[in-house]
């Protein structure tokens, strides 16, 4: 059974990944990086659109007892059944727009994707589809080093979730059409 990092793009995956596997010495299996080279991603004006299907059945292949399975499509490409624990990290939106920007985002994928974190998109559709196997941690101002530990927590003893509920921020703040396109 695999360990799953799922997320935004942004909220440090890549970064804990690699980290909690080498302390499990265990290999990393990135989603996008099997998607692109399976040539699964098909432009679509500033997105990449997935075939989910076809990456899922790729993937099914290369699980093993042995992995950290990254990437923000993990919810839609994973089976529950060879899933130990999904942790969806989350970051405060307003953090996130500063991160799209250096990374030269355009403002509609930004957005997008701020918005989505607002939402909780993935965190929702990974509790909808992988319920109790699925964890949050706020990675907002942590550093690496808390978020690595509370990941060997929530990996060993499932204890250390996390509720994150931005859109209750982003409201009080009256900053919901900051995160969203008319």
């Amino acid at each position: 059974m695999s360990i799953v990092i799922t997320g935004n793009p942004g909220v440090g995956k890549h970064t804990i990944t690699q980290e909690i596997a080498e302390k499990l010495e265990l290999s990393i299996i990135d989603i996008n990086s099997i998607a692109k080279d399976a040539g699964l991603f098909e432009k679509n004006k500033d997105t990449n659109d997935v075939d989910t299907l076809k990456l899922e059945k790729i993937l099914e292949q290369k699980i093993s007892e042995k992995n950290v399975i990254v990437g923000h499509l993990a919810p839609y490409v994973l089976d529950k059944n060879k899933i130990k624990i999904m942790i969806v990290l989350r970051r405060n939106p307003y953090d996130l727009i500063s991160v799209y920007k250096e990374r030269k985002y355009t403002d509609k994928k930004s957005i997008e994707n701020a918005g989505s974190e607002v939402l909780g998109v993935i965190a929702h559709d990974a509790m909808s589809k992988f319920q109790e196997k699925v964890f949050q941690i706020d990675t907002s101002e942590k550093s690496i080093k808390e978020v690595v530990k509370k990941v060997m927590t929530l990996i060993s003893s499932n204890k250390g979730n996390e509720e994150v509920d931005w859109l209750d921020l982003v409201t009080k703040n009256n900053d919901l059409k900051k995160f969203f396109v008319d």
